[in-house]
């Protein structure tokens, strides 16, 4: 087999540094201005430290908001921790970057969001050579310069579209 770049990975490791860069920077001199986080992470992942009672309510996944009142927050090169309060009940946390799923800042409309990477392992490269999808994986991008030009059709919700900057050259 053939060795590619592994441009999933590539990009997941540049997030969580800058998930890793900006939780520093807040550690060291705060949220600046309306800034705030909604972050979810994965309460399965073996580095995950949270008290029993947080697990048990949310075994699967949980959010966490970083806003207005946090503290402590100290970040590793593999994670962070903080203590955040849940109805005047203070509680500890440690969260590894590789345990995020998702790290939004709604008052900028920034978000990241990390796909699992389990669809990669059933990915057969002998199936279908003209859909690079894996099985139950997203739909593949439409080519949007190869529509039909007379279409008012709305796209699909969720379908990505591919515009070609071709199609603008004079």
């Amino acid at each position: 087999m053939a060795r590619s770049i592994d441009y999933g990975n590539l990009m997941h490791r540049a997030m969580r540094k800058l998930i890793h860069d900006v939780l520093t920077d807040v550690a060291e001199n705060g949220l600046p201005g309306a800034h705030h986080f909604f972050i979810t992470f994965d309460t399965t992942h073996e580095q995950v430290e949270l008290a029993a009672w947080l697990r048990d309510r949310y075994p699967t996944e949980m959010t966490v908001v970083m806003q207005h009142w946090f503290e402590d927050l100290d970040v590793s090169d593999d994670g962070f921790a903080v203590t955040l309060n849940f109805g005047d009940s203070p509680e500890r946390m440690y969260i590894p970057l590789d345990a995020i799923l998702t790290f939004v800042d709604p008052s900028v409309e920034f978000g990241l969001r990390f796909e699992t990477q389990d669809q990669d392992d059933e990915f057969d490269e002998d199936e279908d050579d003209d859909d690079p999808t894996p099985p139950d994986g997203p739909p593949p991008l439409r080519d949007r310069s190869k529509a039909d030009e007379d279409s008012d059709a709305p796209a699909e919700k969720g379908d990505a579209e591919v515009v070609r900057l071709d199609a603008f050259r004079k």
